[in-house]
């Protein structure tokens, strides 16, 4: 019996160094030389916040994201989801009445982790018009800034362009 339990806890001690220790210390190591940056968060500098979590902005003078979603069960097609989506449409609506254009569905569709940090292109250039009259600037310097933010799609190909709404609204800040 001792010799087994001296065996289970050399056993035990053998793993919780290679499991608990080793292996965490190389992937660090690993992570910290090769993905510096998405290691450590992707932290923007200054500690504005990270450009792989969506931050919530308010202010019309702000490009905004899509909205939060709470925790539901809600099928898309059912009757609430779509008063939902109206009520949204609605808001976006009042928030920029000059705008005719529809509202782009990922500004009504909420993203479900609440942090989703992009928006479509469509959805940032439906708002340029706004923040460029909420900050008296162009229109053009707003949709460059949102062009200068775009992520292509990965090998030309796969998925869809995005815009990074942290940094558009951080350099919307240093510019005007």
């Amino acid at each position: 019996m001792k010799v087994l339990m001296k065996q289970a806890l050399l056993a035990f001690l053998f793993l919780a160094l290679v499991c608990g220790v080793a292996y965490p210390a190389v992937v660090t190591l690993i992570a910290q030389a090769a993905f510096h940056d998405s290691a450590n968060g992707s932290i923007i500098e200054g500690n504005k916040g990270s450009t792989l979590i969506g931050q919530t902005f308010t202010d019309p003078k702000y490009l905004l994201g899509r909205p939060n979603e709470e925790a539901s069960n809600l099928n898309p097609t059912s009757q609430e989801a779509k008063l939902e989506r109206e009520e949204r449409a609605k808001k976006w609506q009042q928030l920029d009445p000059n705008q005719d254009a529809p509202v782009p569905a990922d500004l009504v569709m909420g993203s479900a982790s609440g942090v989703d940090p992009h928006i479509s292109v469509e959805a940032a250039e439906y708002q340029a018009k706004r923040i460029a009259n909420e900050r008296g600037i162009s229109t053009k310097q707003v949709e460059e800034i949102i062009r200068k933010h775009t992520t292509k799609r990965l090998l030309g190909f796969i998925g869809e362009p995005v815009v990074n709404v942290l940094a558009v609204n951080l350099e919307l800040d240093q510019n005007g």
